[in-house]
């Protein structure tokens, strides 16, 4: 008998994620039957939008996640045994799976997919650049910023697994980029290793004086991974035909997501900037790309093997830890892509 464990998510947040709103089981792994493959988990994805999605989900089910796992026993001729997989499981160890089932829940709905060849490089990067995050950024940027060379980018939360990947494209390119960042190593990495043009610290610097040196001529492409004030300050500094991508909003994923008028976090307006410099905003979520899904992973590798592309992991060890690791990332306290190793 194959004894598994999962987090259960038993009650919906309020504010801060706290001890008890997610419950550690144990429980007994089924049979493989005709069709299925049983998967262990090696590697499990903490990510931002945990937080927001939960709030719409019913209490009792496993923690939504996505992970890395190695097919361990296969009824499946197309998994074979020994092959990895990346699939939204949720935070579980062991799961039992025909993975050519069409996923029911809506908002992760994307099938499991067997890992490509990454050698040498960790499978752990399937939930970093090489996945999620990383297609984030490749579509998020370049289908609704539509950047060009010689324009200036200011991307928040850019010392994450989305902003740092977005800045290196964004140099790719051949445009200026401002990362803003919450503290001072961070702002350190984001210019010395990523070739970021400059970094803001948010919780030390004026943004907005930062961001009239930093860019005199104004900010054509903005990626949005925190709304709140450090949006309202960015997007009232932006040129005409500005462009918007609206990846996320951490600043405000701790408030009540029913968003009642008198819980809605207050921010400077920013419609005379829209209006006035007839900015485009964009909001979206990644798997609209669905069906290029392969196309980012491979451009991403490209990129990475060419050494055009640097990362940088956050990695907790334990499955027991993966609270620990949630709340942390939602604190801040990743540089790069968060990630929990069994």
């Amino acid at each position: 008998m194959v004894v598994g464990k999962k987090f259960v998510f038993a009650k919906h947040f309020v504010g801060e994620p706290k001890d008890g709103d997610l419950v550690l089981e144990t429980f007994e792994v089924p049979p493989v039957k005709d069709g299925e493959i049983l998967v262990e988990a090696e590697y499990l994805s903490v990510d931002p939008y945990m937080r927001p999605y939960t709030a719409r989900m019913p209490t009792g089910i496993t923690m939504i996640g996505s992970q890395v796992a190695k097919i361990v026993e296969s009824k499946n001729p197309n998994y074979p045994v020994g092959k990895k997989i990346v699939g939204n499981l949720g935070w579980i160890t062991h799961s039992v799976l025909n993975p050519d089932d069409t996923p029911k829940n809506t908002l992760v709905s994307q099938k499991p997919y067997l890992l490509p060849d990454l050698e040498p490089l960790s499978s752990s990067l399937a939930l970093g650049m090489l996945g999620m995050p990383g297609n984030t950024a490749y579509f998020g940027f370049l289908e609704i910023c539509k950047p060009k060379a010689g324009e200036t980018v200011v991307i928040s939360g850019a010392a994450g697994a989305v902003g740092s990947h977005v800045g290196q494209i964004a140099k790719i390119l051949g445009l200026k980029v401002i990362g803003i960042a919450g503290t001072a190593a961070k702002c350190n990495w984001l210019v010395d290793e990523l070739g970021f043009d400059q970094a803001i610290n948010y919780k030390t610097d004026d943004i907005a004086a930062c961001l009239k040196k930093a860019a005199p001529n104004g900010v054509d492409c903005y990626f949005d991974n925190v709304g709140g004030e450090i949006s309202s300050l960015v997007i009232n500094h932006m040129n005409d035909y500005g462009r918007v991508s609206v990846c996320g909003c951490i600043s405000s994923y701790n408030n009540n997501l029913d968003y009642a008028v008198n819980e809605i976090p207050k921010a400077t307006i920013i419609q005379p900037a829209v209006v006035f410099h007839q900015l485009k905003i964009e909001g979206f979520i990644v798997m609209k790309w669905a069906d290029r899904w392969l196309e980012g992973i491979q451009k991403n590798l490209a990129w990475i093997r060419e050494g055009n592309i640097k990362y940088k992991e956050t990695v907790t060890e334990g499955f027991d830890n993966m609270f620990k690791a949630f709340t942390g990332m939602l604190k801040g306290e990743n540089t790069g892509k968060a990630i929990v190793k069994v």
